[in-house]
């Protein structure tokens, strides 16, 4: 946690904020503050800034705070992803989170089994939860938008043409003809696939949508992989 993230039923009064559970954990086992101490802090879609503990005990922190900084710059991406599996569906959460990605659209596809929709990592807090400890690990404060489409064909017909609008559209797909563009300096949609691959009919959706195919070369990578490579690469996620 090298932010302590704030959400609004923390503040007890305008200048100060209560942490408890995770966050107070790890103010105890990690950092092992003391009264006195500060750290970083950012309230969720505000300022980051310093937080003092002014009293500390085994179930709360309470922390005289001051914000006075801007959060890192969004990325200028939408991230159009197919339902991953469970199991890494945290980590990619966490992952767009911590590159600046704000606006993700959670698509159905061929490949996407229907027991993946039943996670209990789709629910309000769990990703509330995620989204949060991505931003923390980054030091931003600006929460990621989550779209869920769970019907591939209305989504890209219907909702998909708009999204595009204006913005350099892609698909990551093995076998596409043309490498993955680096160094982009313009808005961007990235649509990328599930653990299986999309299937041509799929991709040929995306593509009549005015999506260009691209690939990474010819290694198939797992999508919790794939996601950063693909950003950096498109935009010095690490500038």
């Amino acid at each position: 946690m090298n932010l302590a993230l704030l959400f609004d039923e923390d503040f007890v009064t305008p200048d100060r904020a209560v942490l408890t559970g995770r966050r107070l954990a790890h103010l105890h086992s990690v950092l092992k503050v003391a009264a006195g101490d500060r750290i970083p802090v950012g309230r969720v879609d505000g300022l980051m800034g310093s937080g003092e503990v002014i009293r500390l005990t085994d179930t709360e922190a309470e922390l005289q705070v001051t914000l006075d900084q801007q959060p890192p710059t969004a990325l200028p991406l939408t991230l159009i992803l197919a339902m991953p599996r469970p199991k890494m569906f945290r980590r990619v959460l966490q992952t767009c989170a911590s590159l600046g990605i704000k606006d993700i659209w959670l698509i159905n596809s061929y490949k996407v089994e229907k027991s993946f929709w039943q996670t209990p990592w789709l629910s309000e807090d769990n990703l509330r939860e995620n989204l949060a400890l991505g931003l923390e690990q980054a030091k931003d404060t600006v929460m990621p938008t989550i779209h869920i489409r769970k019907l591939f064909k209305p989504f890209v017909e219907d909702e998909l043409p708009g999204i595009l609008a204006g913005k350099r559209a892609l698909v990551a797909h093995p076998g596409t003809p043309t490498p993955c563009p680096v160094h982009l300096d313009e808005p961007a949609v990235l649509c990328i696939g599930p653990e299986g691959g999309l299937t041509p009919y799929e991709v040929g959706k995306l593509e009549e949508a005015g999506c260009q195919g691209v690939h990474l070369g010819p290694r198939i990578l797992r999508v919790e992989t794939a996601v950063p490579v693909l950003v950096s690469r498109l935009f010095d996620a690490c500038r």
